[in-house]
């Protein structure tokens, strides 16, 4: 839970004196009395100094410094800070933006040998372009492969650190396969580990497409779909996932969750005020907004699978190219989204998950329950967007 001031109480007392938030809650105001959990981080602005307790998890160092930007960012600066990887084509020079939480694929979809890596998870979208809020890189380390992410698996070598990654102390090799701690292994390194890291880590240009990424469990979501403006606002305050085994401490299996602007934890002001610097940019900008899952096709988990990684890739190099921006589309009901009805290199069937269910009416099952499932989460801020926002949602 973040305890945060309102902005009422900016307004009239300036920087808060501290902001505490404590894990897997939803945030309150700052005088929200109590804890509601066993772990907390306390932020003091005046002492400039924050107090971690309860936790043997490293990410609550980088996410409290976060906690801090999302306040000095917007407020002070009038910049916007994003939950987002970032990286710049070689060529062209354009600028993508990976939204997504915890396991959707942030760290792995925008390390890309054909692109330069700003940053894969702390950003802030100013005025003049983007530029990465960390010196490096956070990555999962479940099922690491040299095959399957390259950057990534080379990147951990002498200087960067194993969290919870079991090992063979004869010969110091990594099992990155082994889960007897936890399925949450992580990798801390430099960001100039990554080969084809952009260092310094700015870019003096605004972006050209946002990604916004879901893991969807449920299966029903497309694997891409093309998102009109309010679209883009709706499901960047839905931040709709699936957490799913490895992405926190005990999730045995997936959970639809809904973290608002993708940071729900971390947030300091009200969501709408991000959300509206976020459209804001958008529109000025003239930026495109894609919604990818990477979650699962053909059933819901344990009965589908997970979307082929090298699928999603071929997706993603289609937005960069420009080449998924001329494709044909077609609307996908209930979610009312623009889907691309053909792709070369992605199977028809999994462009559209109704052709993908063999169980026609297991799938509409599942895709009414998740869409009543966003319908509410999203009402907690139908009262603070505009109308073309809250109707650019499911509909039942």
């Amino acid at each position: 839970m973040l305890i945060r001031p309102t902005e009422e109480q900016l307004a009239n007392f300036g920087e808060p004196d501290f902001i505490i938030y404590n894990a897997g809650q939803f945030p309150a105001n700052r005088f929200t009395k109590g804890m509601s959990s066993t772990t907390s981080v306390e932020i003091n602005f005046k002492r400039m100094e924050m107090v971690i307790l309860g936790t043997e998890y490293a990410g609550e160092m980088k996410k409290g410094v976060f906690s801090v930007m999302h306040y000095l960012q917007p407020v002070k600066f009038g910049q916007l800070s994003l939950h987002s990887s970032a990286n710049v084509g070689i060529e062209k020079g354009d600028v993508t933006l990976f939204f997504g939480l915890s396991g959707t694929g942030k760290t792995t979809l925008s390390a890309d040998p054909n692109r330069l890596l700003i940053g894969d998870d702390e950003h802030v979208w100013s005025d003049t372009g983007v530029f990465n809020i960390e010196g490096g890189c956070y990555a999962k380390c479940i099922n690491l492969s040299a095959e399957k992410e390259p950057d990534i698996f080379n990147a951990i070598r002498y200087g960067s650190i194993l969290e919870n990654v079991v090992y063979n102390p004869a010969t110091r090799v990594p099992d990155y396969d082994d889960v007897s701690i936890t399925e949450n292994t992580r990798c801390a390194y430099p960001i100039e580990y990554i080969p084809n890291a952009q260092i310094p880590c700015v870019v003096d240009r605004q972006p050209t497409n946002i990604i916004m990424l879901t893991c969807d469990a449920f299966g029903v979501l497309p694997p891409v779909s093309k998102l009109t403006p309010e679209q883009a606002s709706y499901h960047f305050l839905a931040g709709y996932t699936s957490k799913t085994p490895g992405t926190e401490d005990g999730v045995l299996e997936p959970i639809p969750t809904f973290s608002t602007c993708y940071s729900a934890p971390f947030i300091v002001l009200h969501p709408g005020r991000y959300a509206s610097m976020l459209a804001e940019r958008m529109a000025k900008h003239n930026v495109d907004c894609w919604l990818i899952n990477t979650g699962w096709t053909a059933g819901k988990f344990g009965t589908g699978k997970r979307c082929p990684l090298k699928y999603t890739r071929r997706i993603v190099d289609a937005v960069h190219s420009g080449e998924l921006a001329k494709a044909e589309f077609e609307n996908f009901g209930t979610f009312n989204l623009s889907i691309p009805t053909s792709l070369e290199g992605v199977p028809r069937e999994l462009l559209n998950p109704s052709l993908a269910w063999a169980d026609k009416e297991a799938f509409q099952k599942e895709l009414r329950k998740l869409a009543g499932m966003f319908g509410k989460a999203f009402a907690l801020y139908k009262s603070d967007v505009d109308e073309k926002v809250r109707l650019a949602g499911p509909t039942l």
